[in-house]
């Protein structure tokens, strides 16, 4: 470990200093061993931060160091990774939040960053629908190079690692207080269950407990480590719609499943398709179709399924597009001799199969084809 990683974290322990007026300095500085190295008249000309901020770097850094040295040497003796965002490993989509961490510490086996990376949020009180849906959706995204991001609080959190784990594939858990501590410490099993394909990533320190204010926190990294955010069940308020709101300012794609108009624990979810901040989804298969993500695998459907699923009208597209490749409806229309209704009819069930993807200009294509 460089020693820059000590200086690092003594900064983040310095009051008022957050993530953004820490990378601020550090631009301005040149590093975070070269702030703590200045002398107090320079410090006081420093005109990126406030006054107060300057008082707090001259009172409070060599507090600080020491408090980075048992920090330190906590993670070393733990086998614990300290990635900044200066780092090559530090994760891709996560660098370009305009508040990311400026560390986290990381414990596991899985690499921080995957090509799919998908957070799982929800309500600490799930209903068997909740869980139901959860398990599903983690399970239909059992492809190579998907990674699954939650927050291992109870409810969703818990089912989505959990699913993840009996189905070998990688979970990352961002946890809202240091390694000192599990919470909630019913998941300690789990939590070690984790750690063997996927792994514990906290921006906390060592001694930091899971304070309340600490959570919504945490869930600006769940948004912003993922090309997609899943909001499963939710209520009107809550972490999961926190999760959501950061993922929106972050562009991230967000989904969710519908829940009935009367149902408390969906009022989240549905508030979220109400405002358009999240598209509807019922399976994996619908945020794969969204997101346009194709297994190694390959997820292409066998010529022999698809005779016995399509009707002779679906077939004809079919095999029209297989020959043609993408065409518009009247081009359909005029070679097949189809209605424009007739065609609309045939094409909106194929693409709800999941056949063939519509593209704008009311054109379409097989899209494993």
């Amino acid at each position: 470990m460089n020693s820059e990683a000590l200086y690092l974290i003594a900064l983040k322990s310095i009051p008022y200093i957050g993530d953004i007026l820490a990378r601020r300095l550090i631009n301005v500085v040149g590093s975070a061993k070269d702030i703590f190295e200045l002398k107090d008249n320079d410090l006081k000309k420093l005109d990126v931060v406030p006054k107060r901020v300057v008082k707090q770097i001259a009172e409070s850094r060599q507090i600080a160091l020491e408090k980075a040295e048992k920090e330190i040497e906590f993670i070393n003796k733990h086998n614990i990774q300290f990635i900044s965002i200066f780092d090559d490993n530090y994760p891709y989509r996560l660098s370009h939040c305009i508040d990311a961490p400026l560390f986290f510490f990381y414990k596991g086996s899985a690499d921080v960053e995957s090509k799919y990376m998908v957070s799982v949020v929800g309500t600490r009180k799930s209903t068997v629908y909740g869980r139901k849906m959860t398990e599903q959706l983690v399970k239909g995204l059992n492809m190579s190079g998907t990674t699954i991001v939650s927050g291992l609080a109870h409810g969703i959190d818990t089912v989505a690692h959990q699913t993840a784990v009996e189905n070998s594939i990688p979970t990352i858990a961002v946890l809202g207080h240091g390694f000192k501590q599990l919470y909630p410490e019913e998941n300690r099993k789990l939590a070690k269950d984790i750690l063997k394909n996927g792994g514990l990533l906290t921006e906390f320190l060592s001694e930091e407990l899971p304070e309340k204010q600490n959570f919504p926190i945490r869930n600006r990294i769940i948004a912003g480590m993922s090309d997609a955010v899943v909001v499963v069940e939710a209520q009107s308020r809550g972490g999961a719609l926190i999760t959501a709101e950061i993922a929106h300012s972050y562009s991230r794609d967000i989904f969710t499943f519908p829940g009935r108009a009367d149902d408390q624990k969906s009022r989240g979810c549905n508030w979220l398709l109400r405002t358009q901040r999240a598209a509807l989804i019922e399976s994996a298969e619908h945020l794969k179709y969204f997101m346009n993500w194709i297994s190694e695998e390959g997820d292409k459907p066998q010529q022999t399924s698809i005779n016995m699923l399509l009707d002779e009208n679906a077939q004809k597209i079919f095999d029209y597009l297989s020959e043609f490749g993408e065409r518009n409806i009247d081009q359909i229309c005029n070679d097949l001799d189809f209605s424009i209704n007739k065609a609309a009819m045939v094409l909106l069930d194929l693409e709800f199969q999941g056949v063939l993807a519509a593209l704008p200009g009311k054109r379409y294509k097989l899209k494993y084809f």
